[in-house]
């Protein structure tokens, strides 16, 4: 069967997405003729900028969380593609304040090439930019190198600490060093069931047999783990969670958030039958869940399947994950 989408013209998708989502949230952000996705109320300047970037096709994020309390500027890229340096540089110095900008980039090679060019150019001009990466995924073994560890959902959550401690007018250097904190204590693995379908193309991502599923799926088909056979909602849960608690060294009377990502073709159903298997199994070991979120953050199209997240949380980043924030996709009160 051929792809079957709600689109227009395959070369324009970003485009019009952009447009739609602009009107959709005219209150909350605008955009640029070079893809900036920016928040309509500028904070104050004497308060930490955040700014990312990444491809669209993955909806809400990463332009979804452009708001109070969470990003300044997210540079779309075109579907699964990373913007050029040229955007990014642009988004880095309209973000340029005397408190300076946080510049969050998630672990992919596209991204990874575009931020370190944007980068080498903001520091010839001598731009105030602390720059973090994101590289939480541990389905190549939670001691692989950074290079092998692929950004995920974690950026979300990221985000959000980073920016209610920005909110609150810390400086660049504690904005940072809470960023690389929380960064360093969480964990994401990912699981797929069925594939997208890159809107522009038609091109199918992957293939899975009917009965299969794999752990540790990349956003965009990347190879996991290998394939087997589909495990009921409490073994995948315990399967993937025992492997997200030894990689924070999780134990007993620790506190964790835990967030289940929707991949965008997984029932909201499935993913709270999921979590409550989270839940029984974290019981088992007496650590508890203190921070949770469950639903689409970062989609791959209509992927089935979910990203399960776990970090380490204590006081202050609990308080900041806490901490009021308005964006298109989500508000805290």
């Amino acid at each position: 069967m051929g792809m079957k989408k709600f689109i227009n013209d395959r070369s324009r998708l970003t485009q019009e997405l952009l447009e739609g989502f602009a009107a959709a949230h005219s209150d909350l952000v605008s955009v640029s003729p070079q893809r900036l996705v920016t928040r309509k109320v500028p904070k104050s300047p004497d308060k930490v900028a955040l700014v990312t970037l990444g491809g669209a096709g993955h909806e809400p994020a990463l332009s979804g969380f452009v708001g109070e309390g969470m990003l300044d500027i997210s540079v779309v890229g075109d579907i699964f593609a990373a913007p050029g340096p040229p955007p990014v540089f642009a988004a880095l110095r309209q973000a340029q304040r005397p408190a300076g900008a946080l510049f969050v980039v998630l672990n992919h090679a596209g991204d990874v090439l575009s931020a370190d060019m944007a980068m080498q150019m903001a520091e010839a001009e001598g731009l105030k930019v602390r720059k973090i990466l994101t590289h939480e995924d541990i389905a190549a073994g939670p001691d692989a190198p950074v290079t092998d560890r692929r950004g995920l959902v974690g950026c979300i959550p990221l985000y959000k600490i980073a920016g209610a401690a920005a909110e609150a007018g810390r400086s660049l250097e504690e904005v940072h060093a809470l960023a690389e904190r929380f960064n360093n204590r969480m964990a994401t693995l990912a699981v797929a069931m069925k594939a997208a379908t890159h809107p522009a193309t038609g091109a199918t991502l992957f293939e899975l047999a009917d009965d299969q599923m794999e752990i540790g799926m990349g956003q965009h088909g990347e190879a996991g783990t290998g394939p087997c056979k589909i495990r009921s909602a409490d073994e995948t849960a315990a399967l993937m969670m025992e492997r997200l608690v030894n990689a924070i060294q999780a134990k007993a009377g620790d506190r964790l958030m835990v967030i289940l990502n929707g991949a965008g073709a997984t029932t909201l159903m499935e993913l709270y039958i999921v979590f409550r298997g989270v839940k029984k199994y974290l019981d088992g070991l007496g650590i508890e869940i203190v921070a949770s979120r469950v639903g689409e953050l970062l989609t791959v199209q209509e992927m089935a399947g979910f990203q399960m997240f776990a970090a380490q949380m204590d006081d202050e980043l609990l308080e900041l994950w806490k901490a009021p924030c308005n964006t298109p996709s989500l508000v805290v009160r």
